[in-house]
């Protein structure tokens, strides 16, 4: 028995009835999706990656309305110093190598390959290459970067007298 309600064909074959997809990320959602789609194209980034032992590389890999995408590297003992990014939100993700995040108020992580970190404007932290090997990762920028400004490191307590220190 037929049924009259039954759909013929596929809908999803018929484009003018399809809402339109999204030109651009416009949420964070897609945004770590783009993030990790160019950090799975590794033919798209490995080859611009470069070292440097005096101050860290970077690279501004796209851009689109409203937000940019870097490519950074750290060779062993870089850091990014502590800092927020003024108005922006972003996220960042580990392409080679492993980064150690420092956040304020929130302890430290080791982050590697896949792992990905969101933040909002204010967030305050410290990226540094405390691994053996280099590192490579992709930071998104929404709105674009403007502003990165940065803070002293709090001074370290002094050790007690009754602990040796090499």
């Amino acid at each position: 028995m037929d049924n009259d309600n039954e759909i013929a064909g596929d809908p999803l074959a018929i484009p003018h009835l399809l809402p339109p997809a999204p030109e651009h990320p416009a949420t964070v959602a897609q945004f770590a999706a783009l993030a990790a789609a160019l950090a799975g194209d590794r033919a798209c980034w490995a080859p611009l990656v470069r070292y440097d032992a005096v101050s860290r590389w970077y690279h501004r890999l796209l851009t689109g309305p409203g937000y940019e995408v870097w490519l950074l590297s750290w060779v062993p003992g870089q850091g990014s110093g502590r800092h927020d990014h003024g108005g922006s939100n972003g996220l960042y993700t580990v392409l080679s190598g492993a980064l150690t995040e420092h956040a304020v108020g929130r302890g430290s992580r080791v982050l590697t390959p896949g792992s990905m970190r969101v933040f909002a404007p204010g967030y305050v932290h410290e990226v540094v290459n405390a691994s053996l090997e280099p590192a490579a990762s992709l930071h998104i920028y929404f709105p674009g970067l403007t502003e990165m400004r940065m803070y002293a490191r709090p001074h370290a307590e002094p050790a007690p007298r009754d602990v040796l220190t090499c």
